[in-house]
């Protein structure tokens, strides 16, 4: 796994180069075997682990979190949506960026350890926090939350199976409620007008 950590980095790197100055994409919602109700779903509070124990969303009252379900071995979607979030992030001054968290929420907590976690979660951007948490507390959370995912064997291959996921964004205003969910590959732009949005 030390071994494979280094490449995955460096094929990270090229990725979101590539996509923060050549890629532009429209926004639009993933299209996978998972969809999205135009409602909004019940969301709330949760309480996960990181590296440095556990968190939970009513840490971050008074600012605007960006949730994310997604996980460490995920070839595209996931840093897909980490470089736009990072993108919009780095955009920002030092007295807005202090208003605002993004969290990465692993679905595989099998493979994704703590260490895994943040390693990967600040290599796009150090605002960012990578949480995980037993199958059943994960399941109950992304059922609150209108996320959806499930494993996918495939025979043969290096790691074994795949997690298929639903990929967007929820956004959470400084009162720690669900206000809005950002599709598949929202624009910084786009992301940035969200937070703002709340008046941060």
């Amino acid at each position: 796994m030390k071994k494979i950590l280094p490449l995955l980095i460096v094929v990270l790197l090229i990725a979101c180069i590539y996509l923060l100055f050549f890629w532009q994409p429209a926004s639009q919602s993933h299209n996978n075997i998972f969809s999205s109700s135009k409602s909004l779903p019940q969301g709330g509070e949760f309480t996960l682990q990181s590296i440095s124990g556990p968190v939970s969303l009513k840490d971050f009252r008074g600012k605007v979190v960006l949730i994310y379900f997604g996980y460490t071995m995920c070839p595209d979607i996931c840093p897909t949506n980490l470089s736009m979030m990072s993108n919009a992030f780095s955009q920002m001054d030092k007295t807005e960026l202090e208003k605002v968290q993004g969290i990465f929420i692993s679905v595989d907590p099998q493979r994704d350890t703590m260490e895994r976690l943040t390693e990967y979660t600040h290599y796009f951007h150090e605002s960012i926090i990578g949480i995980s948490g037993t199958a059943e507390n994960l399941r109950e959370i992304a059922n609150r939350y209108g996320a959806a995912y499930q494993k996918v064997i495939q025979e043969g291959s290096a790691t074994n199976y795949v997690v298929d996921h639903s990929s967007e964004t929820y956004v959470i205003d400084p009162e720690g409620k669900l206000v809005m969910r950002l599709p598949h590959a929202a624009p910084p732009k786009e992301i940035l007008a969200a937070i703002r949005k709340e008046r941060i």
